[in-house]
């Protein structure tokens, strides 16, 4: 049997596997109904990014120390709704005071501008409490914007989470930010340079479609345990 050096990855036991495949065909059948130019799908989720420093790897002369200049703001941070409108291979970015369900139905709104009027809309996102609030479903309503649960604890589902990972190393790993607005600016530059190589970002925004079933069984022996 041989080895090899990985970095474990975090399996969440209180995924529902059953939940997860139920989602699997209507997941498929939206994105196929995108393909055939039914619905416009969008991917939604939300992070909190630090103005401090991410501190990672990086390449330094050998025998020193690798220092990354901070200007301590402590847990001072920016809310970002991150939006991954499939069909056009396209990312938005807005940034929020806080992420809550008045923030969310502005980005709503602004998703619907996106489109023509006449398009139809399926939203995936997660269960966020807000997210399930009357005044987001409302406005959902409202907007022509189908709501299209994710399962609980199922980041797998949503290729937005490896916006944020491409966006840290991008913009926060090893740098700084003294107010928000300097971070904001860096995330509006970083969405127009991902946006300039839609082929890229699809490859790395894949979008998961089926579930591992000896992955899945992990999840139930954790859950005995």
């Amino acid at each position: 049997m041989g080895f090899s050096w990985k970095k474990w990855r975090k399996l969440l036991n209180k995924a529902d596997p059953e939940r997860r495949e139920a989602f699997i065909a209507p997941l498929q059948e939206r994105l196929a109904a995108a393909t055939a130019g039914k619905t416009q799908i969008v991917y939604l989720d939300e992070a909190h990014i630090h103005l401090d420093t991410d501190e990672g790897y990086g390449w330094t002369v050998k025998g020193e120390r690798a220092w990354v200049s901070s200007s301590s703001p402590g847990l001072a941070k920016v809310s970002f709704f991150g939006v991954y409108l499939y069909n056009r291979a396209q990312v938005r970015l807005f940034p929020a005071t806080k992420a809550n369900g008045d923030a969310t139905v502005e980005v709503l709104r602004q998703i619907r501008a996106c489109f023509a009027a006449t398009d139809h809309i399926t939203l995936i996102w997660d269960n966020t409490p807000y997210h399930r609030s009357r005044q987001v479903k409302q406005a959902a309503q409202e907007l022509g914007i189908t709501l299209m649960p994710s399962p609980p604890y199922s980041p797998d589902f949503m290729p937005v989470e490896h916006v944020w990972q491409w966006f840290r190393e991008d913009v926060t790993y090893h740098a700084c930010y003294d107010d928000e607005s300097k971070l904001i600016a860096q995330a509006e530059a970083f969405e127009e340079a991902i946006n300039a190589n839609p082929l890229e970002l699809a490859d790395r925004l894949w979008t998961k479609t089926s579930i591992d079933p000896e992955e899945e069984k992990l999840r139930c022996s954790g859950k005995r345990r």
